[in-house]
């Protein structure tokens, strides 16, 4: 049985991704869900006057929201999961997490593009696949 990480963001795409870890489990092929969401730092310009509480304060709120329905859709099935957030660049911030999670792939949802539009457009995707030492399951 396998540990997934999930990175979810409400979008339509990330949810598909969430009713497939559901799919995985009930199939018993999931022991154990991460969700995590990764949220974009501020610029320095605007670090520099907010302070680090309310900058926290804000990122966590945002990170609740995204996450809100694909932890709903997890509790409805019986998921087992933990929440995890992350600041800085997402393709990285997933990486590491799944390499610090110990986890056995990745899971995530993408809009349908092509190989060559995701190339042109530095896609989040690419970006994952390329810097991940763990499977990524598109």
């Amino acid at each position: 049985m396998a540990t997934l990480l999930l990175p979810c963001d409400c979008s339509s795409s990330a949810l598909l991704a969430v009713r497939h870890a559901v799919d995985a489990f009930r199939r018993g092929d999931v022991l154990m869900v991460h969700l995590l969401n990764v949220q974009p730092p501020f610029s320095a310009y605007v670090a520099r006057h907010v302070g680090r509480e309310l900058r926290a304060d804000f990122h966590r709120e945002r990170a609740d929201e995204a996450l809100a329905e694909a932890r709903r859709m997890l509790e409805a099935a019986g998921v087992p999961y933990r929440v995890h957030t992350e600041i800085g660049d997402k393709a990285r911030c997933i990486a590491d997490a799944a390499r610090q999670l110990r986890c056995d792939r990745i899971v995530i949802g993408t809009a349908r593009k092509s190989a060559l539009v995701r190339a042109v457009e530095n896609s989040l995707t690419s970006r994952l696949m390329e810097c991940s030492t763990v499977p990524v399951e598109v």
